[in-house]
């Protein structure tokens, strides 16, 4: 099965706990504190890999994590950091966040993008020494990494998409012409995922077909799924309008209206992909006799005519057979021509190219982090938080009102610190300095219980 969207978790490394460690030698007496630096945790990177053609393989697993840094130890050593994860992708693929924030787009082989920045190490007690504080016995605690739902799109990366109605003859069309072998049948919907196809030119080159299952009237609007198949042509250049000739002797109407059903849909769904150039393709031409397909031609082209401020240039109109290969010759060369014109390496016809339809370079999308208003260090088996000085007036409320400490809870949980504290082995009702006040926190026995999965996985991967 044909896989273009994937949701996952993705889970970046926390970053290691700094070292609180002394410095004890012999005959080194009073030798200072020497605790070493926590690691940075690894980050989740999607990297091209062109040998992918879907995201199928991401559906293997629902988390993705990357490997935690390593704790600081004594003498000034720092933890090691984290590998990165490296998940490969298909060409044309899109990752977004869980607000709908579109992190990056990935479209040229090779490229690659960083969706999950691992958590910061913590720094050992030797950064907190003073004139006053010759001996600090706490370090900073490592930050956790950045975890959210990811969701995965795919819009596939071809030179021409085949556009048209159920059955119109698409999948036969490309079966003959290309690499590719996709299911052909006497009924609609045989095609029911995207498939690529190569063409050999004589030169040597390729040029990449798309066969898009067929559209039906309201796809823009999302009918049978024709929100999810309209995407495909988005990264396309050229359109391949194929129409069947089948019922052309019965009723000619029917040529008119797939035409103007394909053309609507298109533009409403995206005008720049109804602006693309097109090569209109009469399908099935062995079935009809000749005087009907010159009255097809007519037929379509008046169509074409008078849609004309709702697409864009018209390359040609070819009826083939794909059963006996009659007209591809000419429909070929003129698609070859138009992959030239259309074509990364070649700009012989910007003119008739809008200039939005140009494939924007690899973008990231991502927001800067906001600046952390806390710090968390821990001694032993107790833990401070330090920063906002506007958040003291709040912790020293939070002593003796419910309500003031909720809120303090509410900033703990909403700025990612009572995470932190979590995953550093805090836990119901272990007391923690907040901003200068001593408190018992308490959040719940859910949570109390998310706190041991994260502390378990810690230990694990340590």
């Amino acid at each position: 099965m044909f896989y273009d969207r994937v949701n996952v978790i993705m889970r970046a490394g926390r970053g290691g706990d700094g070292s609180a460690s002394m410095r004890r030698e012999a005959h080194v007496p009073r030798g200072g504190v020497d605790g070493g630096d926590g690691g940075d945790g690894g980050n989740i990177i999607l990297r091209v890999d062109p040998s992918r053609r879907d995201l199928a393989h991401l559906r293997r697993r629902l988390v993705y994590a990357a490997e935690d840094g390593g704790s600081g130890s004594r003498k000034k050593q720092h933890g090691k950091r984290g590998l990165d994860l490296v998940i490969p992708v298909p060409r044309g693929t899109q990752a977004y966040g869980e607000d709908g924030r579109k992190l990056c787009d990935l479209v040229h082989d090779g490229q690659e993008a960083i969706v999950a920045n691992g958590g910061q190490g913590g720094r050992g007690n030797t950064h907190f020494t003073s004139s006053v504080r010759r001996a600090p016995t706490f370090a900073e605690i490592g930050m956790p990494g950045e975890e959210f739902k990811l969701e995965t799109r795919l819009k596939l990366m071809a030179d021409a998409a085949l556009a048209g109605l159920p059955n119109a003859g698409k999948s036969s069309l490309l079966r003959r012409i290309s690499n590719a072998k996709p299911k052909v049948g006497d009924y609609p919907f045989t095609t029911l995922a995207p498939v690529l196809g190569t063409i050999e030119r004589p030169d040597g080159s390729q040029v990449v077909v798309v066969d898009v299952p067929g559209l039906l009237e309201g796809a823009s609007e999302g009918i049978g799924m024709g929100v999810e198949f309209l995407t495909h042509f988005e990264r396309a250049r050229i359109l391949v309008h194929v129409v069947s000739l089948e019922e052309a002797e019965q009723d000619m109407n029917v040529l008119d209206k797939a035409v103007r059903v394909i053309q609507t849909e298109l533009w409403r769904f995206d005008p720049r992909i109804a602006q693309l150039p097109q090569i209109v393709v009469l399908s099935k031409s062995d079935l009809v006799p000749d005087e009907i397909i010159s009255e097809a031609r007519r037929t379509v082209r008046h169509a074409m005519d008078e849609l004309a401020g709702e697409r864009g240039p018209l390359r040609g109109i070819y009826e083939v057979s794909s059963v006996t290969g009659q007209g591809l010759p000419p429909f070929l060369t003129d698609l070859f021509q138009a992959s030239d014109d259309f074509g990364d390496g070649h700009r012989a016809n910007d003119r008739a190219r809008p200039a939005e339809i140009v494939l924007e370079e690899f973008r990231v999308f991502r927001p800067r982090p906001r600046r952390r208003r806390w710090r968390i260090f821990r001694e032993k088996d107790t833990f401070r938080i330090v920063g906002d000085p506007s958040m003291k007036v709040l912790a020293e409320r939070a002593e003796h009102d419910d309500q003031a400490r909720a809120r303090l809870s509410d900033f703990l949980k909403e700025s990612g610190a009572l995470r932190a504290l979590q995953m550093a082995g805090a836990r119901n009702g272990t007391t923690v300095e907040a901003f200068g006040i001593p408190l018992e926190l308490w959040w719940g026995a859910a949570a109390d219980d998310d706190a041991d999965e994260l502390a378990d996985e810690a230990d694990l991967k340590d």
